[in-house]
């Protein structure tokens, strides 16, 4: 049997209340990438927010704001990994005049998520 070469996260917790926590899932997408991973990342709950027009770019990991969130998530999406939103977060955290980032790849909820977690190709991490 050959390893897996798939992962899959979750953010849920990471919101943009707390955007020092937001960075390392994206670190990590980016090492799964650098190892040739296929990488997806999928947002739920309150983290959906990032995918907001206006919210990643005006947040910053660190004090010193050397690097948007923003920037982080196009240096992700960059390496070709989606960025998934469940519709039922979406519509419970994102109002309908708001527009979503160009980066955005589209909708997969909870089912979506949980299949890959069942599935032993994929490795999943939440955040």
């Amino acid at each position: 049997m050959t390893e897996p070469r798939h992962i899959a996260f979750l953010v849920w917790a990471a919101t943009p209340e707390h955007p020092e926590l937001f960075v390392t899932p994206l670190v990590h997408a980016l090492a799964a990438r650098a190892l040739d991973c296929e990488v997806e990342i999928h947002f739920a709950g309150p983290a959906v927010r990032w995918l907001v027009s206006g919210v990643a770019d005006a947040a910053y990991a660190t004090p010193a704001h050397e690097k948007s969130i923003l920037a982080w998530l196009r240096q992700v999406t960059a390496t070709d990994v989606p960025l998934f939103a469940c519709s039922m977060a979406c519509a419970a955290w994102i109002k309908k005049e708001e527009t979503l980032i160009p980066e955005f790849t589209g909708a997969a909820g909870a089912t979506a998520f949980v299949a890959r977690t069942l599935d032993p190709e994929w490795r999943t991490v939440i955040f």
